[in-house]
């Protein structure tokens, strides 16, 4: 891309100015870039993720596809290699399911998805499609979802739209995740990788000579996603990207035939490291923490600490999406010019009175907890006073906490710029 000049007339000469000093190019998402040298040859690699400005927002409050088929979270993620001179590529999308569906946060640890019964899905899922193979040819969506419990009904609309679309250049796997990789069984995504394996060798990768020659065409793309398209997703991607890296420089000649990627020690070790840390700044940007099961992503092996890290950053995610996420939703939005300030207008959304019950029953909750924990640990004369005391003190937290729960949509951080309607 040439750099803007700006052409400044004067009556004896032209002065030219590059203002490249003055021109910033923001990219949201993630950018590595990293020299290796294997069998004494240095390469160049790169992984560069783009996060699309469309549908943009956070985790709980942005699901689906809007009307345009623009779906939440939608990353492209390029592997790029250079030897040489030589430079090669390899491409692959995450996006959420896309139709319409939410997911609100309600203070339960995990929301119930809802689908939409108002609105017609199949126009929204065909644009985004139509749009995929116009920008990457043949489609290969690997949905990783749970296949059972709240999660099932996403998988059954998923594959149902496909069908009902009935596009030649669009398949669909369905992948249970987390039931074929249980009890610590992660040498089982090797299933995966064999059942799409005959298609990767088809969609190849983009490889260019020295020379500028072309000599191979990336002809499809796969499309990855789970619920949130973070963590699982990435598992797969990176082991994709690492499958394409091995003929990529099998080609290029810096591996030798028969050489596998997984027996350079110290390069393998960079490269899980970086897929990982694309992993974290994705997830940062959606959900609010670092990604879970890096630890594989990192080691290829899964972890005990890996696992108490993933509850670690899991109950940081559920602090942030239910009482922070509100306020980043509306920044998001505000960036992207979404919502429209008026400056005559000075009653803004921002200034709505929270409900009485947003302060008045947690702290009922707190005191009548609190009281509880005191009984207990101030006995009173006799063990049935005690026990009255704990009763009572105990029935009125638990009665609180239950009516928290039962408002819970009051209590969460909603946003409050851009009507819900338009994040449906």
């Amino acid at each position: 891309m040439s750099l803007p000049i700006l052409y400044i007339s004067s009556p004896n000469t032209a002065l030219i100015f590059q203002l490249h000093k003055f021109v910033y190019p923001v990219v949201h998402g993630f950018i590595t870039m990293k020299s290796s040298c294997i069998n004494g040859k240095v390469f160049e690699w790169s992984i560069v993720s783009r996060r699309s400005c469309f549908r943009a927002g956070v985790r709980y409050y942005v699901r689906g596809i809007d009307s345009e088929g623009h779906p939440a979270n939608y990353v492209e993620t390029e592997q790029i290699v250079q030897y040489n001179s030589a430079k090669a590529s390899f491409v692959q999308t995450r996006g959420s399911i896309p139709f319409y569906w939410s997911q609100r946060p309600n203070l339960k640890y995990k929301p119930k998805p809802q689908i939409s019964k108002t609105v017609n899905h199949l126009d929204g899922f065909q644009r985004h499609f139509d749009s995929q193979i116009i920008l990457y040819g043949r489609q290969v969506i690997l949905n990783l979802i749970n296949q059972k419990g709240s999660e099932k009904p996403l998988e059954l609309a998923f594959d149902k739209m496909v069908t009902n679309l009935g596009n030649g250049m669009i398949k669909y796997i369905a992948f249970d995740f987390h039931k074929e990789c249980s009890r610590m069984r992660w040498h089982r995504l090797q299933i995966l990788l064999d059942m799409v394996a005959e298609m990767q060798d088809e969609f190849g990768y983009f490889l260019v000579e020295a020379d500028g020659k072309v000599l191979l065409h990336q002809e499809g793309t796969f499309r990855s996603n789970c619920m949130d398209c973070l963590d699982r997703t990435n598992v797969i991607q990176s082991m994709l990207a690492q499958r394409a890296l091995q003929s990529q420089l099998r080609r290029m000649g810096v591996l030798h035939i028969g050489q596998q990627i997984e027996e350079q020690t110290d390069f393998g070790k960079m490269y899980k490291n970086a897929w990982a840390d694309n992993a974290d700044a994705c997830s940062k940007q959606y959900a609010g923490t670092g990604a879970l099961k890096t630890d594989f992503t990192r080691t290829g092996k899964r972890t005990q600490w890996g696992l108490l890290m993933d509850g670690w950053n899991s109950m940081i995610r559920y602090y942030k999406n239910n009482f922070s996420d509100g306020y980043r939703q509306d920044s998001i939005d505000l960036f992207l010019g979404n919502y429209a300030v008026d400056e005559s207008d000075w009653n803004t959304p921002l200034r709505e009175p929270k409900d009485w019950k947003f302060l008045t029953l947690p702290i009922v909750m707190v005191v009548a907890f609190s009281m509880c924990i005191i009984c207990l640990l101030m006995a009173g004369d006799t063990w049935t006073e005690t026990l009255a005391y704990v009763l009572f003190w105990g029935t009125a937290s638990v009665v609180t906490g239950g009516l928290i729960l039962f408002n819970g949509l009051d209590f969460v951080d909603a946003p409050k710029l851009v009507q819900k309607e338009k994040l449906d």
